[in-house]
């Protein structure tokens, strides 16, 4: 049983390395893998749990309601946001939140959870190799199968959050709207699986190698959003991420 289940989610998430992209890869962090470095797949740990969801790595999901739950904690209480989420190796200084997942592990639970990636958010690429003003072409099935809702629940906390409440307009000091995330799959370089090689996760300021990115208005400004003063815990506060499906 765990064999085929291995067996199914590789399936779901390596074709996606024959379509590497021309997309100009991020500045990575030391910590990750050098830029010529190849970064190959390795078979994930399947686990199926007493009560019907299943695990992956750190990150547990429902197949029934398509949630998912991973653990992070507060990375930053002040200073100009770029970043919800990112690996803690990654770009932490301008990340709300950090985190030890693995990013292709939360992208095969998103694909098993039948989450469509739309790239409506994505720059177009041109062939010199730069982005143009363009974004990428998206179906409307793609566009519906790739919102979602990002949650909050930080330790001791009772309730989840939407994440946007966490985050402020620098202006204004009004909450983020609560519009919701695209989930874009990222993609790939050289190899490279871009979301893993960067440690970029969940995105504000739109980054094409996110997993996520927020869809709503100054999502291409990355110097209006600010941890929101009176909602964000302390430093280091152990925080559970959960992703559902968006409904309006």
């Amino acid at each position: 049983m765990k064999s085929c289940l291995n067996l199914l989610l590789l399936s779901l998430f390596l074709p996606l390395a024959a379509e590497e992209s021309v997309d100009r890869a991020p500045v990575e962090p030391k910590s990750l893998p050098a830029p010529d470095q190849t970064v190959a797949p390795t078979e994930p740990a399947i686990e199926k749990l007493p009560d019907g969801r299943m695990k992956i790595g750190l990150i547990e999901f429902d197949p029934k309601t398509r949630e998912i739950q991973f653990p992070a904690q507060v990375n930053q209480v002040e200073g100009l946001l770029e970043f919800l989420l990112v690996h803690e190796n990654g770009k932490i200084h301008e990340s709300l939140l950090s985190t030890r997942i693995s990013a292709v592990h939360l992208n095969i639970a998103l694909k098993l959870l039948h989450y469509q990636a739309s790239r409506e958010l994505y720059l177009r690429i041109k062939d010199d190799g730069t982005a143009s003003s363009e974004f990428q072409p998206a179906t409307d099935e793609e566009k519906a199968g790739s919102r979602v809702q990002i949650l909050l629940l930080a330790k001791g906390a009772t309730q989840p959050v939407p994440a946007s409440d966490w985050i402020a307009y620098e202006s204004t000091e009004k909450t983020m709207p609560s519009d919701p995330w695209v989930y874009g799959g990222s993609t790939f370089n050289q190899g490279r699986f871009l979301a893993e090689s960067s440690g970029d996760l969940m995105a504000i300021f739109l980054s094409n190698s996110a997993l996520f990115n927020f869809s709503g208005k100054d999502n291409q400004n990355d110097e209006v959003w600010l941890p929101h003063a009176t909602r964000v815990p302390d430093l280091g506060t152990p925080v559970t991420v959960i992703v559902r499906p968006y409904s309006s």
